[in-house]
């Protein structure tokens, strides 16, 4: 009898995680800003579940500043992933500010491309800012909150991170002494029009994937005159000389991929880095390297000319 009732309890336990597993996503839609002729939305998935504080992920779509949207399918499974571990969702819209150029001249590439980082950022601002001032409505930990970017998205969170660590003007949008609790870029870079990164602060934990052979976003540098665009190993390397915690997964002879793949195939090292060093404060530094065997060579050896051609065919 005792070993029924064990039995029947432990069935019950199954069928009620499979249940939760198997929860539909909840997707809610907000205008959070409207600039312009520019209405932008954010979509806010969670579970169904007891009404408690949840961290959140505020998520940045790739394309280049070109095209891209907020709710691409690609996404969706990374979203309910990370809903099943427990995290409200935050999906936002940003201004495309690359989207009308046309021109192959290098120098207005240069300078469109960083009108359109200070734009995105100032559109994570708004929309971070959205979300906390609607924090307690949608029991979300204020202090809790991560900031993911794909590609063009990776670019702008860590632009909005060195904002932050260097005290910018646009970070007044933000309330009043708040930072992220971590930061996850896929293929992302910070371009500067000032040589080269300068931390006033430390950042937030950081989560960096990207392959060498990536000729969309730069692995490492390029520099031009004083203009410069740095790349996770590079920011990897600052964060290591200032012993600011980080996790660089470091893909050899991959190119830029890299901007979604982790969402499918790096699940468990996004879900150790949400883990140990957004909840768990962890102060560690890790760099780890992975290399397909008997991949053949891809080309690495990248200059400026090289990421305009990729990006603006």
């Amino acid at each position: 009898m005792r070993k029924s009732l064990i039995s029947i309890l432990s069935a019950l336990l199954l069928l009620s995680i499979t249940i939760r597993a198997n929860d539909p996503l909840r997707k809610e839609t907000y205008i959070y800003s409207i600039k312009g002729t520019d209405t932008l939305r954010l979509d806010k998935y969670d579970l169904p579940g007891p009404e408690k504080e949840k961290p959140c992920i505020v998520f940045m779509f790739g394309g280049g500043f070109v095209g891209g949207v907020r709710d691409n399918k690609n996404y969706i499974g990374y979203f309910n992933h990370l809903a099943n571990k427990g995290f409200t969702v935050v999906s936002i819209d940003y201004r495309l500010g690359m989207k009308s150029l046309n021109t192959q001249d290098p120098m207005r590439i240069v300078a469109a491309l960083n009108k359109s980082i200070s734009m995105a950022v100032e559109d994570l601002f708004d929309a971070t800012t959205f979300v906390v001032n609607n924090a307690g409505d949608w029991n979300i930990d204020k202090d809790m909150i991560v900031a993911n970017g794909s590609s063009a998205g990776a670019v702008s969170v860590l632009h909005g991170e060195y904002a932050i660590c260097t005290r910018a003007k646009v970070t007044g949008k933000l309330p009043v002494g708040f930072n992220y609790a971590g930061i996850i870029s896929f293929a992302g870079a910070i371009f500067s029009i000032d040589g080269e990164l300068q931390w006033q602060t430390p950042p937030a934990p950081m989560q960096l994937f990207h392959g060498d052979a990536d000729s969309n976003v730069p692995y490492d540098k390029i520099e031009l005159y004083n203009y410069g665009f740095y790349g996770s190993k590079y920011i990897a390397g600052q964060l290591n000389k200032i012993a600011s915690p980080y996790y660089f997964f470091d893909v050899k002879n991959a190119a830029h991929e890299i901007s979604e793949s982790p969402m499918t195939s790096n699940l468990h090292e996004i879900d150790s880095f949400l883990e140990k060093y957004v909840a768990g404060r962890q102060p560690l530094m890790i760099h780890a390297e992975v290399q397909q065997i008997g991949k053949p060579e891809m080309k690495k050896d990248f200059e400026m000319t090289d990421y305009i051609k990729t990006n603006f065919k």
